[in-house]
């Protein structure tokens, strides 16, 4: 049996709902009896069914047809089910009791409530468990779930524009569009993957920015975050909209980014002005930096994004990836 290819199989189902399962992991199934697919199943939306759940509802309607007990049955699923009550009840108990007697997983569960816990009721209940298929993949689909549980704080990207020379906007204060719009485009998939975003209240007072995603897919909105110790906010600008937001007065950025320690916040977006950026960088708490580059410049009269060439190299990130968008240049920066 090939479960290496049912797993990306299942890896790949789990991706067409990561937009919606967030803050949730994205997680698929497979039930198989002998080598033939008897039915599948994802973690669809926040809050409702687990993968698991509905690989076996939908197996169910195929009983007496394609098997006879779910004991001939083998389940593939890309996370470590969970064995603890939440939103939904636990897995471990759904699968030992539908009779399955053998299991292929992916990766353990990073997060403590699960991690092992699972696949010791599996087992116990005289369940064949195997995990570690295609592990890499599972945790590189997860990220920032995999870095939240392991981390204790969630995995942060900057996010920022800049032109060629390394402005970040124009010191009358006004909004500067500096990349094109196919660039901003992309920010908003970048946005999607993410559970919230993060900025100050003088990139609000000066961009009057949404900071919402919008895109042609179904995807679970990140909430807002604004870092200001100022009151005085238009609450009827397009950043409060229809949103989930929260003001944040405390100035320390480590006691900011501890508190999501015990929140489903995974990820965070920030994206802000220099000031913001580089305390976050100078308290060592990003994790990736996503630059989108113009040919244009702002010349004398533009705001440095930082007081040096470099900077990015010397806080200790490597350049990953360099692609043209358009006439941008959008670079990825992560952590040696």
């Amino acid at each position: 049996m090939n479960y290496e290819k049912l797993m990306k199989r299942a890896i790949a189902l789990a991706d067409q709902y990561k937009y919606t399962a967030k803050p949730n992991p994205a997680v698929g199934c497979i039930i198989l009896k002998d080598e033939k697919i008897v039915s599948e199943g994802a973690h669809e939306e926040y809050g409702s069914n687990h993968a698991e759940i509905n690989a076996i509802e939908e197996a169910k309607k195929l009983q007496g047809k394609l098997f006879q007990s779910f004991q001939e049955l083998t389940m593939v699923c890309t996370l470590e089910p969970c064995n603890h009550f939440g939103k939904t009840g636990p897995c471990s108990e759904a699968i030992i009791s539908s009779g399955i007697k053998k299991i292929i997983i992916g990766a353990k569960d990073p997060n403590p409530m699960v991690s092992g816990k699972g696949i010791d009721n599996l087992i116990k209940n005289g369940v064949n468990v195997r995990y570690g298929i295609c592990q890499e993949l599972v945790k590189k689909q997860n990220r920032t779930f995999f870095f939240k549980n392991i981390n204790k704080r969630p995995f942060i990207t900057v996010k920022i524009a800049s032109s060629i020379d390394g402005k970040s906007h124009l010191l009358d204060g006004l909004r500067t569009y500096i990349t094109c719009e196919e660039s901003r485009a992309d920010v908003q998939n970048i946005r999607a993957l993410n559970d919230a975003i993060l900025t100050g209240g003088n990139t609000l007072i000066n961009d009057n920015p949404k900071m919402n995603v919008r895109v042609s897919f179904p995807v679970n909105q990140p909430k807002k975050y604004l870092l200001s110790s100022k009151t005085n906010f238009d609450f009827t600008s397009e950043f409060f909209k229809n949103s989930d937001y929260e003001i944040i007065t405390e100035t320390n950025i480590k006691k900011i980014i501890d508190s999501f320690k015990n929140t489903e916040i995974n990820g965070i977006l920030v994206e802000a002005g220099p000031k913001l950026v580089n305390s976050f960088l100078l308290a060592n708490l990003v994790d990736e930096v996503i630059i989108y580059q113009s040919p244009n410049t702002l010349g004398k009269n533009g705001v440095d994004w930082f007081k040096e060439d470099n900077t990015i190299e010397k806080f200790g990130f490597k350049l990953e990836s360099t692609y043209k968008i358009k006439s941008d240049t959008k670079k990825l920066y992560s952590k040696c």
